[in-house]
């Protein structure tokens, strides 16, 4: 396990919760959104479901290696978000992800640092986008979801907003490098407050189990509207 840990590309970054729109931040999220519309013309709903201030995670359904980009069109809000450490292999690839808000999580096994640092960003008070699935999935069913959303909502009492996304597993299947340009339908759900804690402020194992459950119809609502907005399922 130790091997593992010290091979990974992304470990030992300096990550910092920076809540400033600085002037390379703006820059480079005007660049990435201008791309993104260019291709898929999304189109949001449920906009205002998301908090203008104070801590949120982001729960986006995960079709496509291209998701997590389209949590962009849902807030105004600075975004925060965890990324594979492989995309740490190359140096400025790293540089770039670390400066518009990313942070490197080794998914092979429990991710302690990526854990804390996600914490962090939510008693900031700011934005993390969080996949609840883990990882990206195939199909219409979402089901057996991480705990981490829910533990970190009762941990830092962040509400979850579920986020469905129609037509991204059609404009950037697993697998695929080039992008289909596609118009791309993005449900925002009403936001579900965090799991109650226990008196001694403690976070409950059952308590955490039962919000992720609970979450389940929730995101799968969002995500069966964003599919059936885009008319092709």
């Amino acid at each position: 396990m130790a091997v593992t840990r010290t091979s990974a590309p992304g470990r030992r970054q300096q990550f910092e919760v920076d809540p400033r729109f600085t002037p390379l931040y703006r820059s480079e999220r005007i660049l990435f959104v201008t791309a993104l519309w260019a291709l898929f013309r999304p189109k949001v709903t449920g906009r205002e479901h998301v908090p203008k201030e104070g801590p949120v995670i982001l729960a986006p359904v995960h079709r496509s290696f291209a998701d997590f980009a389209f949590s962009a069109f849902c807030t105004d809000r600075k975004l925060f978000f965890m990324t594979k450490d492989e995309m740490w292999k190359h140096k400025w690839l790293g540089k770039v992800l670390l400066t518009v808000g990313a942070f490197p999580v080794h998914r092979e096994s429990a991710d302690r640092e990526a854990l804390q640092r996600a914490e962090e960003v939510l008693r900031r008070q700011q934005v993390l986008v969080l996949f609840p699935e883990g990882t990206r999935r195939a199909g219409p069913v979402v089901e057996d979801l991480m705990e981490g959303a829910a533990f970190l909502s009762a941990r830092t009492g962040a509400p979850i907003v579920p986020v469905g996304i129609g037509g991204s597993d059609l404009a950037m299947p697993k697998g695929s490098v080039v992008p289909k340009p596609r118009t791309i339908q993005v449900v925002v759900g009403p936001a579900i407050p965090p799991p109650p804690r226990t008196g001694g402020g403690r976070v409950s194992r059952s308590a955490v189990h039962a919000a992720t459950e609970a979450l389940v119809p929730r995101l799968q609502e969002v995500y069966d509207e964003a599919r059936a907005r885009t008319g092709r399922y």
